[in-house]
């Protein structure tokens, strides 16, 4: 059995994946939890971790013909390509998605904007309000705080703060 790539219709990953399924295709879509503003209000939510792709198992003997169903499924695009053929997906690198997803979802991405008023929540400095700056992309967060009457930039893990408003 061989994994290959899919690429989906804007917004339609959800759909491709349960009429994949469907017709008896086993298909993976790496979710990940994330926070996003909905009318105002802060919810939790699962997305597709990256956007208009999912992944197809098939066995070794599909040719050019078998790929038609999938190709005309609902919701699908098309097959992702090399050359002329349809690109391979390594089986080690599913099992690895499969387990980074896992211990993910209890981590929701924070939703958080540039300015915005947040509180320490754990650590040294659980309590503090301050500004939230930015991801610093190595899984911290940069957040101004007033210490001794001076702005100081605070590197954070984003786990430990909230929204103050």
């Amino acid at each position: 059995m061989q994994w290959y790539l899919i690429h989906t219709k804007p917004r339609q990953e959800d759909c491709a994946l349960q009429n994949l399924e469907r017709q008896g295709y086993t298909c993976y879509l790496p979710l990940i939890t994330t926070e996003r503003l909905k009318s105002g209000r802060l919810i939790i939510c699962q997305e597709p971790l990256f956007h208009r792709y999912l992944f197809i198992q098939l066995g070794n003997s599909h040719n050019a013909q078998s790929w038609t169903p999938i190709r005309s499924t609902r919701g699908v695009s098309r097959l992702v390509m090399f050359g002329s053929d349809p690109q391979k997906i390594d089986s080690p690198l599913i099992e690895k998605l499969r387990q980074q997803e896992a211990s993910a979802h209890c981590n929701p991405e924070r939703f958080l904007s540039t300015g915005e008023r947040v509180l320490i929540t754990g650590g040294a400095f659980s309590g503090i309000e301050g500004i939230y700056q930015m991801n610093d992309g190595e899984q911290r967060a940069m957040v101004l705080i007033e210490l001794i009457s001076k702005p100081v930039t605070l590197k954070i893990s984003p786990k430990l703060l909230r929204s103050a408003n």
